[in-house]
């Protein structure tokens, strides 16, 4: 695998954003369209329709949350003990999750003083990445 870092480490599923995502929405803009413009009698088949694709958007949009939702709590409890295994103390309670899951790219050596300086300074999650000296890379997170 090629080496990650800040410019390169965001990760897209071509199926998932550039194949599903479209699809959904010439489906739902289509059908918009159709209930517009469909006769009395194909009203019901319409409605139909445009419930299916909203429902499809709300079903794309619902996976996607979840599944990061999921990622966010496991990427807070590894990073939470690294920190714990690092310096005897758990992560401080003012940092978000955003922030945590920035973290996980910082090697051991830069952990501790990183996190210290993100709760300390609010710093974003971007500020945070971009800190970094020596990425740590992380390839299962999509």
């Amino acid at each position: 695998m090629k080496e990650q870092n800040f410019s390169n480490h965001a990760q897209m599923v071509p199926g998932y954003h550039y194949v599903t995502a479209p699809a959904i929405l010439a489906l739902i803009g289509g059908s918009i369209n159709y209930a517009l413009k469909a006769s009395p009698e194909n009203k019901y088949l319409a409605f139909l329709l445009v419930l299916t694709s909203f429902i499809l958007v709300m079903l794309f949009a619902f996976a996607r949350t979840f599944a990061l939702k999921a990622q966010d709590r496991a990427i807070r409890a590894e990073e939470n003990l690294r920190h714990f295994v690092l310096t005897g103390k758990l992560l401080p309670a003012s940092l978000t999750v955003g922030q945590v899951v920035a973290l996980r790219f910082a090697p051991d050596a830069e952990f501790p003083a990183l996190a210290e300086k993100a709760a300390a300074n609010n710093l974003s999650g971007k500020e945070i990445k971009q800190s970094i000296q020596n990425w740590k890379a992380d390839f299962y997170r999509v």
